[in-house]
């Protein structure tokens, strides 16, 4: 069973698993206990209703610690799995892994703000985010396909199956500062099977003057006006030749 202190003195496995090293983790946290404790103050139930008696009584939760809470929450949006098998790694039931999951999520969005973590999600604030110029302009732009269940409408499963991923996903394009490595830009969620550089024309990212900007071949021809743009050839293969002495 996956639980925080497990993993802490395990850096490599404790990055994989959340996205954020030990250090990071411990900054992020007590802006999360902060934020859980205006979304649920302790003098309210769950439902939000006057507490009449003392709170802690019960069975104990096992997401007893913040450090689990967040730790629990982390891993959700790091690895998105399947909430039955999210809740297995936990030691819940899937309707109480559902229950965290939509408890927690909110207050994870809260503490992000706070701390002026959080990504634009306008296009067109690119321009004036004070993030997307921090040490400089230099930008990289890239998609990001996650999976998602297999719609039962025909149609919408047309729509959502991503012939590069080879099942059906959700899209996003991201915008990262190359200097502070912070995602500055999420766009939009769009079908998987949407071409890279048709859902970023279509989110009309304003970008700083004399920005550089970083892509792949996904964004061939895409050339943003007043930005430098660079993608990296592919080396050409060169065919070994076969001598042979008679």
């Amino acid at each position: 069973m996956l639980n925080y202190n497990d993993l802490k003195d395990k850096p490599r496995e404790f990055l994989s698993a959340t996205s954020l090293t030990k250090e990071e983790f411990e900054i992020l946290l007590p802006n999360f206990q902060e934020a859980y404790e205006k979304c649920y103050p302790q003098h309210l139930t769950t439902i939000g209703t006057a507490r009449k008696r003392q709170g802690g009584g019960g069975a104990k939760s096992v997401l007893a610690t913040f450090e689990d809470k967040l730790f629990f929450i982390l891993v959700q949006q790091k690895t998105n799995p399947l909430q039955t098998l999210h809740g297995l790694h936990f030691g819940l039931v899937q309707s109480r892994t559902n229950y965290w999951i939509h408890r927690l999520l909110p207050v994870l969005q809260a503490a992000l703000s706070v701390m002026e973590m959080k990504p634009e999600r306008e296009g067109s604030r690119v321009r004036t985010n004070l993030s997307t110029s921090e040490g400089g302009a230099n930008l990289s732009i890239d998609g990001t396909e996650r999976r998602r269940g297999r719609p039962t409408d025909p149609i919408e499963q047309r729509e959502k199956y991503s012939g590069k991923k080879k099942t059906h996903t959700d899209k996003n394009i991201l915008l990262v500062n190359e200097n502070t490595k912070k995602v500055v830009y999420l766009s939009p969620t769009v079908e998987g099977k949407k071409h890279d550089k048709k859902a970023t024309q279509e989110a009309q990212i304003a970008y700083p003057a004399l920005a550089t900007l970083s892509k792949d071949t996904g964004f061939q021809g895409y050339e943003p006006e007043g930005v430098l743009t660079e993608q990296p050839k592919k080396r050409k293969r060169v065919k070994s030749s076969v001598w042979s002495i008679d």
